[in-house]
């Protein structure tokens, strides 16, 4: 009977160690997803934070990216031209790269202004040389765009320079399309250095800043092979 009631005071005690070392592990366990709940619950905020923070955008960040998609479509339309009109090679290769560079940044923009709910330029207003949403009438309806001089913006090609461009070959075409292209290639540095200044979406002003730097570096090989000529 002692022997029994030993062997069954044994295997009580043992329950109760067993219990009691689940019922820690328990609480530990518990208490450290509440520190991952937690850690996970400020990360995620902060991610939100910042995704707002880059999706912000304002009324020059719209202006941009509606008038730098025909201002790029205008300089397709002439870099086109160069492979079956231009004579030196440079030119053909300084072309190619412009389509290169500038049609992603077009599909990019029109991505923007259609997250945005904005219109997205036509293709036909690369020829008319004006930005879109202007009221030509005087006044400017797209926020900070001040070009003083009147609704076109700067440094798109009229319809008759565009004429003339594309009735022109070997040389003549190499020395009108260089000539034409710096001054295409100078409002669009101009045109993004008021996005730097008074955009508020991220990428926009990241775009804007690789405008400058890209295009300004070929405005200098441009007017170097201007003087070869």
């Amino acid at each position: 009977m002692r022997n029994t009631r030993s062997l069954t005071r044994r295997t009580v005690l043992a329950a109760v160690s067993v219990t009691a070392a689940f019922t820690l592990a328990a609480c530990g366990t518990d208490g450290g997803d509440g520190s991952s709940s937690a850690a996970s619950s400020s990360a995620s905020s902060s991610s939100a934070g910042a995704a707002d923070a880059a999706g912000a955008h304002n009324g020059q960040d719209v202006s941009f990216a509606q008038g730098m998609i025909p201002h790029h479509e205008q300089a397709l339309d002439m870099a086109k031209l160069a492979a079956g009109r231009a004579a030196s090679a440079q030119v053909k290769d300084l072309a190619s790269r412009i389509e290169k560079a500038q049609d992603p940044e077009i599909k990019t923009m029109s991505g923007w202004l259609t997250s945005w709910g904005e219109k997205v330029p036509a293709a036909s207003d690369s020829m008319a040389g004006s930005m879109p949403g202007m009221d030509h009438s005087g006044g400017s309806a797209m926020p900070g765009m001040d070009h003083s001089g009147g609704s076109a913006m700067p440094g798109m090609m009229g319809a008759s320079d565009m004429d003339e461009l594309a009735k022109a070959s070997g040389k003549d075409f190499d020395a009108m399309f260089l000539a034409m292209m710096v001054r295409h290639h100078q409002g669009a540095v101009d045109m993004a250095a008021v996005e730097k200044s008074k955009g508020a979406y991220g990428p926009a002003k990241s775009m804007a800043d690789s405008v400058v730097t890209a295009q300004t570096a070929e405005i200098a090989e441009m007017k170097k092979l201007l003087g070869k000529n």
